[in-house]
């Protein structure tokens, strides 16, 4: 970890509350190469956004984010157990690591978010560390957004035909019929004909005008055989604010079991559904499941490559391989044994050059030759 400068001036007390607060009215800006560290509540009342350097905010004790302007900075850093709360927006231009605990924002205020800019981006999310509430993007077409739970990371993948001014998700582990945060509830009875379950365990709320593809993961807690006795019956639906109920969203890309898959939905504009989730559909085309592999690419000569002996049939193939929340990792045509466990896809940040992570995979394979799609895990380890 950096070493940061921590700021112990400028502070006021908030004798109500027996806290300190570091209050910016104007006279804080963060340089080139510049680091700030936060141990304290933020109060922004002024323009704080032509910062580059290192804002990071630490500690044992909660930190909260208010004011009358939202912080924009740069670099963000996030190692604070006990969360970071968002009581106004805030916003980076860069990189965020997720060091330690959680973001929160109030989920029945969906103004109030943690906005990647453009080229904001983040790495190290898990299930302790990540945007517990919403989070935001301005200007971007393609973006993971790193939401969950309290308890865990269930983020959304939002894949636009072109750049959002803004858009937002947040993650909700209840049931749609009773929702917390919202002045409606999403009645899993109402549904059109093609639309047989809907899930009563979890919703995501997502905003943007732009026409768009989204995929979403399920995992043990989704209890997803309790809408379905097959994972390829598994697809998406929304909340049609038109039409007062779930409707089919689509099931274009999909791979998994009962408990652990993703699917991927047709296009659609987000702000025409108030709430998204897992549904069974009445029609659904089966995919085959092949064998599960081992992939240790350490060239010792066993199991580098990932190696289809299926794929020998149909040289007219197309082979596809996804993480455990359904981001694509890699993606060839006519495959012929090239994976060793580096992603080939331009949106993936992680495993570019050092080597995808270790952990299990989904890969789809159609072999165009014979008419049939199939479907497998990988294990890959380092």
């Amino acid at each position: 970890m950096k070493n940061i400068f921590f700021i112990s001036f400028l502070f006021i007390c908030l004798v109500a509350q027996a806290q300190t607060a570091l209050y910016n009215s104007g006279n804080i800006r963060i340089h080139e190469e510049g680091q700030i560290g936060f141990h304290t509540n933020l109060i922004n009342d002024a323009s704080f956004d032509q910062n580059v350097g290192l804002a990071g905010f630490y500690g044992n004790l909660p930190i909260s984010v208010s004011g009358a302007f939202m912080p924009i900075f740069y670099d963000i850093e996030f190692f604070n157990d006990n969360g970071v709360f968002l009581n106004t927006s805030m916003a980076l231009t860069n990189d965020a690591n997720f060091v330690s605990g959680d973001v929160i924002t109030p989920r029945n205020l969906e103004d109030i978010y943690l906005n990647f800019i453009q080229n904001g981006d983040y790495f190290s999310v898990s299930d302790v560390t990540k945007v517990d509430g919403y989070a935001a993007i301005t200007d971007k077409q393609f973006f993971s957004f790193p939401v969950g739970s309290s308890e865990q990371l269930r983020p959304l993948i939002l894949n636009s035909n072109a750049v959002n001014s803004l858009a937002k998700c947040a993650y909700f582990m209840e049931d749609p019929n009773n929702p917390s945060a919202f002045a409606t509830s999403f009645n899993t009875s109402r549904k059109t004909r093609d639309v047989d379950v809907v899930s009563t365990t979890e919703f995501w709320h997502l905003t943007g005008n732009v026409p768009s593809t989204i995929t979403i993961s399920w995992n043990q807690d989704s209890n997803i055989s309790g809408l379905s006795d097959a994972a390829y019956k598994v697809g998406i639906a929304g909340w049609s604010k038109v039409g007062n109920q779930w409707v089919d969203l689509g099931s274009v890309a999909q791979g998994g079991d009962l408990t652990n898959g993703f699917v991927s939905s047709n296009e659609f504009v987000p702000d025409d559904y108030a709430a998204i989730t897992f549904a069974s559909l009445a029609i659904a085309t089966e995919v085959v499941n092949l064998d599960n592999y081992y992939l240790t690419p350490n060239n010792d000569g066993l199991n580098d490559a990932l190696v289809i002996p299926e794929l020998e049939q149909s040289p007219n193939n197309h082979l596809q391989i996804y993480d455990r929340f359904g981001l694509k990792v890699f993606d060839k045509v006519n495959y012929t044994n090239e994976f060793r466990g580096f992603s080939n896809v331009g949106n993936v940040v992680v495993g570019e050059k050092n080597g995808l992570p270790a952990g299990v995979y989904f890969y789809l394979v159609t072999l165009n030759d014979l008419g049939t799609e199939y479907q497998g895990f990988l294990y890959l380890r380092r």
